[in-house]
């Protein structure tokens, strides 16, 4: 185990357990940062001693200073039926969010181990480099994503030069995106052998008050054909050990590891018992531990009745919700647990129980918090698909990207009981495309694909559209 592990998150520890094979720490402290570009300055040998230090989460651009000339907007806002471009302001808050900003950091990693980043989100179009070289780019800048960087590792492991270059361009929001980056940037190092980031999926195939059957899928990376020992154990919230299964097989193709468990007398999740039990799964090939993993899961089941509405643990519920962009106001969008955490407990108060991450992927401590705290949640992805709302948004991307969005999406909230539902979209122009079905049936069958336990949706405003060319009805009929 690492000796200078430097701070955990409370997600890094609800998530991944750390052990002799497997460390995780976050990179918060001593960033050199610089807006504006360096050309140079994925280098290790770049001079940054006259750069900015900073601590990440950062968001540069709500030190201001505010401009209107910030954002001026020539452009006709379709969703208001607008047709001719008029000059609009303070729609990102005056805050001068576009531009390119730099940061820089030494890192340490274990030798002999496999070492991967992960960012839970970089505003945007990222660029990262390790030791001078393009470890990844991820354009899209609200979602969490992570790069393989063991091969670029300096022999010792010491003393690695971490760069980031992130570049907002000018009207690709329609709200104030924050800039930098704003979520946290953490070091996993783990054996050949382990469970890789976001690796497991948990589902509650039978729910009754008497027990419940969980199945656990376990990717496992680099067995190459070894004989693979997976022994877990399910926790209650109160602590105890509720059911174990030690199983060893091969596993072939790729597949994951399965196992099946039964729980007697569950303690249901819901918003005004939001209990929560873990997965704990050491990981051992031929003989060896090589890695322990922790999937934190509630106990629930969903369904929606034509006719009839929501059901949760079989009875019949409306969703007192809101709508939650991802900033927090004044503080920016550099995340804050103790600010989100008032938020919701404001919500709370005022009886809300659901919220819609209007309109992108959220933050991973705002869902950590609403599996604690009680709130269930449709996840949303995207303001725009491959027609544009904003001159240089998503749709740059959409066609090459989409899927990987979705997909690290998926992956990284198809545990957390709190997420009941997906949303594909927002008000997006496709949906009046004589062939936008298509474009939400490709993103619908991910998310079936990928999570078959929720059911999907779209946020949709252009009533005649979708009713005159079929959006609507594709939708609904899954």
């Amino acid at each position: 185990m690492r000796k200078n592990v430097l701070a955990f998150s409370c997600c890094a520890l609800l998530s991944l357990m750390v052990m002799a094979q497997r460390s995780e720490y976050l990179l918060e402290k001593n960033w050199k940062f610089m807006k504006g570009e360096a050309p140079e300055a994925m280098k290790p040998e770049f001079d940054d001693r006259k750069w900015e230090t900073v601590t990440v989460p950062h968001d540069w651009a709500i030190f201001g200073p505010f401009d209107r000339s910030n954002d001026l907007q020539e452009v006709a806002v379709t969703q208001n039926f607008e047709k001719k471009a008029s000059v609009k302001t303070g729609r990102t808050g005056g805050l001068p969010y576009v531009g390119i900003g730099w940061y820089r950091i030494r890192f340490d990693a274990p030798v002999n181990q496999q070492t991967t980043l992960v960012f839970d989100g970089a505003m945007s179009e990222a660029r990262v480099y390790v030791n001078g070289q393009e470890a990844c780019f991820w354009p899209f800048g609200y979602n969490s994503f992570h790069c393989d960087v063991t091969g670029l590792l300096n022999k010792d492991g010491k003393n690695n030069t971490l760069a980031v270059r992130l570049e907002n361009k000018p009207q690709s929001s329609r709200w104030y995106p924050g800039a930098g980056l704003y979520r946290n940037v953490r070091v996993v190092s783990t054996d050949k052998v382990h469970v890789p980031v976001w690796g497991t999926q948990l589902t509650t195939p039978h729910v009754s008050d008497e027990y419940v059957s969980v199945r656990l899928l376990t990717t496992i990376a680099n067995d190459e054909e070894r004989d693979i020992r997976i022994v877990t154990e399910i926790i209650s919230p109160d602590g105890k050990v509720v059911a174990t299964k030690d199983n060893t097989r091969k596993i072939n193709h790729g597949q994951p590891f399965e196992q099946n468990f039964l729980v007697n007398a569950p303690c249901l999740w819901s918003p005004e018992t939001p209990y929560l039990y873990k997965a704990v799964s050491k990981i051992y090939a031929d003989g060896k531990q090589t890695d322990e993993y922790t999937t934190r899961f509630g106990i629930r089941s969903i369904e929606i009745i034509a006719d009839k509405g929501f059901f949760l643990n079989g009875k019949h519920r409306k969703f007192q919700g809101v709508c939650n962009h991802h900033d927090l106001g004044p503080l920016g969008a550099a995340i804050n647990v103790a600010a989100l955490r008032r938020q919701l407990t404001i919500l709370k108060d005022m009886g809300c129980d659901a919220i819609r991450t209007a309109h992108n992927m959220p933050a991973p401590e705002l869902v950590q918090l609403c599996d604690e705290m009680g709130f269930m949640m449709m996840l949303e992805p995207f303001d725009e698909w491959d027609i544009a709302k904003c001159e240089n948004g998503y749709h740059r991307y959409f066609n090459e990207w989409a899927e990987r969005d979705m997909i690290n999406m998926l992956h990284q909230f198809r545990n957390h009981p709190c997420v009941i539902m997906w949303s594909i979209g927002n008000e997006v122009p496709t949906q009046c495309s004589p062939v936008g079905y298509k474009v939400a049936s490709f993103l619908q069958d991910i998310c079936h694909r990928e999570d078959p336990t929720r059911p999907v949706t779209c946020g949709m405003d252009q009533v005649t559209c979708d009713l005159a060319n079929g959006f609507d009805a594709m939708i609904h009929a899954h």
